[in-house]
């Protein structure tokens, strides 16, 4: 699964690092990854690139614990305590040392938008709920892996403090004693960007799901939890694995609810689904290093049936889920960022020019949003004291659904948000599943969440 392949890239990184003995010394700023250059510009006074990590436990939060574990914690993870400023020609990180960021009592409405000078300027935020800790963080400090590691690191810090000491260091727990390597800082990006070419992108506007928007502030959430070996008994009658089943299972719902849209003109169904990196080139950042990948369909070109669905996943996914063509997307990525004119333009001009082009080109090339964390592995001595995960994509940029998996043990999780009443596509997702022989347990913070999907 994606964190065994994740871990081994954490091993390769730590074996070269430890011959080069190289440790990371405090700095005054941190440059914004590749990735992260993006996150800012698309900042709104109703939008902020926010994604949520929660982990539940199996015995309630103690949050006066949990506060001195964050103090103890975040001081490893110095891209995490950070605030971000703003220069002539470019973002970055600067070290934070206000006091904070303080663990609060979990709200209703999860990612809200994060203001750079509020908060005591930090980009994270740390909540509690019964026997569930979540981590909140700006997606200009790290993607999922990162924050992955933030989360986990802090809970093991929490429950040593609560006497379990057997808890050891592994994987996503990081040692809070440890000075942290060089290798966990960099843009990995920048390494890998070497490919001889840079592939052109040649992407059509995809179908956008018509909702009504929420009011400001609202995101809606609905879980389904449901067994890992019913979903992968599930995938394996298709001949496929749980994150291709689970795609076509979304451009299943997709099509469906462009079907019942008769407003609208056929267009190609797709999904933009986040690839970690690390699982193809061997890096310990703990910043981005992520790519984005489009599976879908083209009703255009006639019905589909679920089977051939899944089949074109299958298909897209072989080609694309390689070395080779992972690294010319990296390479055109950096192109821009490496052009010396662009390095000199004014950063409003950037903004202005970036913002311009995710709104009328790439925000239009999917249809939803996947992201898939893998089968979570903790250390040994942790796994009786945790129930289950959450991921969140956060808020969508545009109205539409998101949707992010997570598993533990044999607990799976789909995750959605969105910000529209309707919860078409979430219906027609987990009828599915029902229908495949799934038994699905749905929680949300929307009233009557479990009338409107069943």
């Amino acid at each position: 699964m994606a964190n065994e392949r994740t871990d081994k890239s954490r091993s390769a990184g730590k074996g070269s690092s430890a011959e080069k003995k190289k440790k990371a010394q405090r700095r005054d700023w941190y440059q914004l990854d590749l990735s992260a250059i993006v996150y800012p510009t698309l900042q709104r006074r109703d939008f902020s690139s926010v994604y949520r990590l929660s982990v539940v436990l199996k015995e309630e939060i103690r949050p006066e614990i949990l506060q001195l574990a964050l103090d103890r914690t975040l001081p490893r993870f110095p891209t995490y305590k950070a605030a971000i400023r703003k220069g002539l020609f470019w973002r970055y990180l600067e070290p934070n040392d206000r006091p904070g960021p303080f663990v609060q009592e979990d709200v209703k409405n999860p990612c809200q938008p994060m203001y750079f000078k509020a908060n005591n300027r930090y980009l994270v935020r740390v909540y509690y709920f019964r026997n569930r800790i979540a981590l909140e963080a700006h997606h200009s400090l790290g993607d999922g892996t990162g924050g992955m590691c933030v989360l986990l690191t802090l809970t093991a810090t929490y429950l040593r403090m609560l006497g379990h000491e057997e808890i050891q260091n592994g994987g996503f727990v990081l040692n809070i004693a440890d000075t942290p390597e060089e290798e966990e800082l960099e843009d990995a990006y920048m390494r890998y960007a070497n490919a001889k070419v840079c592939p052109p992108r040649l992407e059509e506007k995809a179908y956008r799901v018509r909702g009504t928007a929420e009011e400001f502030y609202t995101l809606n959430i609905i879980d389904g939890i449901m067994s890992v070996s019913e979903v992968m008994a599930a995938a394996k009658r298709y001949n496929a694995t749980i994150t291709e089943y689970l795609n076509a299972v979304l451009l299943h719902a997709l099509l469906t609810k462009q079907q019942e849209d008769r407003r609208v003109h056929l267009r190609p169904v797709k999904i933009a689904m986040p690839v970690n990196l690390r699982r193809f080139f061997p890096s310990v950042t703990l910043r981005n290093f992520i790519t984005m990948i489009y599976p879908g369909v083209d009703p255009r070109l006639g019905e589909y049936s679920f089977e051939e669905i899944v089949l074109q996943v299958h298909n897209y996914m072989r080609y694309h889920l390689n070395e080779k063509l992972l690294r010319g997307d990296i390479t055109t990525n950096a192109a821009t960022q490496r052009n010396p004119f662009i390095r000199v333009v004014p950063l409003f001009i950037k903004d202005f020019v970036v913002r311009l082009f995710y709104t009328k080109v790439q925000d239009r090339n999917s249809s939803a949003g996947l992201t898939n964390m893998g089968a979570m592995k903790v250390p040994r001595g942790m796994e009786p004291y945790i129930e289950r995960f959450d991921i969140y994509m956060g808020q969508p940029f545009s109205r539409r659904t998101n949707c992010a998996i997570i598993s533990f043990g044999d607990i799976l999780t789909v995750n959605f948000t969105s910000s529209i009443i309707e919860a078409d596509v979430e219906r027609h997702f987990f009828r599915k599943l029902v229908r495949d022989g799934i038994h699905v347990k749905i929680e949300s913070n929307r009233s009557q969440a479990d009338a409107e999907l069943y």
